[in-house]
């Protein structure tokens, strides 16, 4: 099977939605797919591209054997309404485009971005070929929870777009059991949804010694480092972290922040003026080197703001700590604090709750014993969430797609 997936995000980019994608990619041409990717140049999260590419109309590369097309798209830094349109309406038609000179049975198109949805609903329309869709998050719910828009008419149209591309994808892919019942309420048929949950490789996370250089390098010999690596956005709610930190009284506990994003420069500031000492604020670092970052972590904060919306998500920075035995001290409620809850992986605090953020903490440090016992239920955690399984479960039920595509031409064919 030809498979063409439509995303804006892929390596050497390293959030989360480049890792998925491309570890499902790669476990597929492992199956004897045949994959092609059209993303973008890479430049996420600061919207600067990366060394060794340029924001050309087309380029072509292949990467662990899977063709990578990158197309031209308007690229600047996650901030200002108007420029993250333009980004994403620009890749919207540059994929859309290229698409057309592709040879495909099948189209993939994932969020987020939405307009990476359109692109995957026109190249199939123009190509004739099934397409499905995957959601990492609902919109326009996500964009909602952090008032990136406030104009309802805009988020009626995205309502309405969005309700469109549900009932337009032959297939939904989908990554919580909330999502699902999402698309149900929505009138979407359930045996249409496959949930596909986020995931790590256990080959590339598993547990090892603390780093000493890396130890010795930021100066954190002799703490017990509370991590967070990823993106520094207004959904993650730093700031609130940030501010816990200045009535933390105990000297051995200190807090290691690693990446970028729309609010990095804000945390920036605000950990100057608090003269914050237990805190270290470290640009973003190459995928290759996140598993070496997260072994000299003694545990790994996951935190959203409390909104509702954020109920339904399923962070995948608990899948790479947790293959890592790194205890999670999670900050989010509904679907991921039920997973921490049932493996006895962590932790969980009331997002946004100071008292219950610090009494969590002090617990977590203190209880050697239950310590230990998250290490292990990390683990057991993380073997049920290996992404080989997922992406061949993925291949499943796309190949289902795939089959009643083609029994459909065959009627069709003995029928005129």
């Amino acid at each position: 099977m030809n498979i063409l997936f439509l995303t804006d995000n892929f390596p050497p980019e390293s959030n989360a939605p480049a890792t998925r994608t491309y570890e499902h990619c790669v476990e597929w041409v492992k199956q004897g797919e045949k994959v092609t990717v059209i993303t973008c140049a890479p430049n996420f999260p600061k919207g600067e591209i990366f060394s060794g590419y340029k924001n050309k109309w087309y380029q072509e590369e292949m990467m662990d054997g899977i063709r990578v097309i990158r197309v031209w798209s308007y690229i600047s830094p996650n901030r200002g309404l108007v420029r993250r349109i333009l980004d994403y309406i620009s890749f919207c038609v540059t994929s859309f485009i290229a698409s057309l000179f592709v040879k495909t049975d099948l189209i993939i198109a994932t969020s987020p971005q939405l307009f990476t949805a359109v692109s995957g609903y026109l190249t199939s329309v123009f190509k004739r070929r099934p397409w499905v869709m995957e959601i990492r998050d609902l919109w326009p719910e996500s964009i909602k929870a952090v008032s990136a828009i406030e104009k309802d008419r805009i988020l009626q149209l995205l309502d309405k777009l969005v309700l469109f591309l549900y009932r337009k994808a032959d297939q939904i892919v989908v990554v919580t059991d909330t999502f699902k019942e999402r698309m149900i309420a929505c009138g979407i048929p359930a045996d249409k949804v496959h949930i596909i949950k986020n995931g790590v490789h256990l080959s590339q996370y598993e547990p090892r010694e603390k780093n000493q250089q890396l130890i010795r390098q930021y100066e954190l010999e002799g703490k017990f480092i509370v991590a967070y690596i990823g993106t520094h956005g207004l959904a993650h709610k730093l700031d609130f972290i940030l501010d816990c930190a200045t009535k933390v009284k105990n000297e051995a506990i200190h807090f290691l922040f690693i990446g970028e994003g729309a609010f990095k420069a804000r945390l920036v500031k605000k950990a100057k003026a608090l003269q914050l000492k237990n805190v270290t604020l470290l640009d973003a670092i190459p995928k290759s080197a996140v598993a070496e970052h997260i072994s000299i972590a003694d545990v790994a904060i996951i935190n959203l703001m409390k909104k509702d919306t954020f109920k339904k998500v399923l962070p995948s920075k608990i899948f790479e700590n947790s293959a890592m035995a790194k205890p999670i001290l999670l900050g989010v409620e509904g679907e991921a604090k039920k997973l921490i809850e049932f493996y006895k992986a962590g932790l969980c605090y009331e997002p946004e709750n100071e008292t219950d953020f610090l009494r969590k903490l002090e617990q977590i440090y203190s209880d050697k014993e239950a310590y230990r016992q998250y290490q292990k239920g990390c683990l057991s955690l993380a073997y049920n969430f290996n992404r080989q399984h997922l992406a061949n479960n993925m291949l499943i039920a796309i190949n289902e797609q795939f089959k009643e595509s083609v029994q459909k031409k065959s009627i069709l064919k003995k029928t005129s």
